[in-house]
């Protein structure tokens, strides 16, 4: 084979691929391309686009926009409960009794104590039933003092007594004397629990002949707002029900 020859074989394929396949046309690359077409009724030179269509996530933003807001409403406050130690007590054989409050029982400063108009015999006929409920009420409005009306509920000097829904006198907020303390003193080691102290201890000089009957317990301290306050008695798990409330109101 001569050079010649060997040439023509391996050129010529070449030369009549390249004349004879044709050469691909150029892929023309995809745009995406937005098309608007304008109506041919429009005013002036200004052209305005028609069936304009808003996507579903729009519309729920630009509805939750548009919605009127749900007004919000103040919840009303909440009535405050502790737990203090509650005494009452009085001469055995007649006299006043006596309500005390403690917010601690090694304190023998009691935070309220007053004086009721009922003997301590009346009480123990009205707790017989199981249920005794005095109602403590001051009217605001019937007092010269204006400061009464404003003022805390223990700072109060006087109120009406009720009793199971009967009007039976008054109460007057006392200030502890020696002999009071000396009976919290006597007591501090009791929690819950009745008895009788010796005479001599718990109320004033010429009164202390006679024995002092007393009942201690655990109170919850309800406070409603600036012009309501009660007491109510726990139970011991024990003990039989019984069903002992102290409420102090005050009307304006």
């Amino acid at each position: 084979m001569t050079k010649f020859d060997a040439l023509r074989r391996f050129l010529l394929p070449c030369i009549h691929d390249n004349r004879t396949s044709p050469s691909p046309p150029p892929t023309a690359t995809s745009k995406k391309r937005l098309s608007a077409s304008l109506r041919d009724d429009f005013d002036g030179n200004k052209p305005h686009l028609t069936n304009l269509e808003i996507p579903q996530h729009n519309q729920e933003c630009s509805s939750a926009a548009t919605s009127p807001t749900t007004p919000t409403t103040i919840a009303p406050s909440r009535s405050s409960r502790t737990m203090v130690i509650g005494t009452i007590f009085g001469h055995r054989k007649g006299g006043h009794v006596w309500f005390c409050i403690q917010q601690d029982r090694l304190s023998a400063k009691p935070s309220l104590l007053l004086e009721l108009s009922i003997p301590i015999s009346t009480l123990i006929q009205e707790m017989k039933c199981g249920i005794a409920r005095i109602a403590l009420e001051f009217n605001a409005g019937d007092s010269a003092d204006s400061e009464l009306s404003r003022c805390p509920l223990h700072s109060i000097p006087l109120w009406t007594l009720f009793c199971n829904g009967r009007k039976l006198g008054f109460a007057v907020r006392r200030k502890a004397t020696q002999q009071n303390k000396i009976m919290l003193r006597t007591m501090q080691n009791i929690t819950v629990g009745a008895g009788v102290i010796p005479c001599g201890l718990g109320l004033e000089s010429g009164s202390g002949s006679e024995e002092i009957m007393y009942m201690r317990a655990n109170y919850e301290c309800v406070v409603g707002s600036s012009d309501s306050e009660s007491f109510h008695l726990i139970n011991p798990d024990e003990g039989p029900g019984q069903e002992l409330s102290v409420f102090l109101l005050r009307s304006k």
